[in-house]
């Protein structure tokens, strides 16, 4: 099997989720949200087919990771690879985080979707949406998304988010440019 990627594995990613994560950045996104921090990945036919097995197996050496990360692009697009790459890292141990583009609610009316959260520990929802953006919030680019624990809204049968995910970010004291530059 087969995945369309932006680039390759991206280990120790501390931003795309909780802990130390390696990035898979699929390629091909049919949302091409205003402001998206990353429209390169939005061309289905850009980037590179890679092998999901040999992407499993790369997986299998890097060392020190909490879990992965799938992104994109919309990596829904390519549910079954990512379901795949998604099972092995957690026979590896490893969790799995994925955004996408696409509501919870949408996945589940897909079959191929459905069985991809089946593996998917943490869910973040939702299209890009400039006006909502902000840079005080956890794990989101904007207000509208979601951060769902994916198990628990299984099992009970409606959205289950994460709250401590879904504050803003808490400073003592507002963020202020230094006076100087750090060499």
């Amino acid at each position: 099997m087969k995945i369309r990627l932006a680039a390759y594995l991206q280990p120790d990613s501390i931003v795309d989720g909780e802990g130390v994560r390696t990035v898979i950045w699929t390629q091909g996104c049919p949302h091409a949200c205003p402001g998206c921090q990353n429209p390169g990945t939005h061309d289905f036919n850009g980037g590179a087919l890679f092998d999901v097995s040999e992407l499993i197996d790369e997986l299998k050496t890097i060392k020190n990771q909490d879990g992965i990360t799938l992104s994109g692009g919309d990596p829904v697009c390519q549910s079954e690879a990512c379901y795949e790459i998604s099972k092995a890292a957690h026979e590896m141990g490893l969790n799995v985080w994925c955004y996408t583009g696409y509501t919870y609610e949408a996945m589940l009316k897909n079959p191929k979707m459905k069985k991809l959260l089946s593996e998917v520990d943490v869910l973040v929802d939702g299209k890009f949406i400039l006006e909502e953006r902000s840079l005080n919030i956890y794990y989101r680019g904007s207000r509208n998304q979601r951060v769902i624990d994916v198990p628990k809204s299984l099992e009970q049968g409606s959205v289950v988010l994460i709250d401590k995910y879904m504050k803003d970010k808490s400073y003592d004291e507002p963020y202020k440019k230094p006076d100087y530059m750090f060499i």
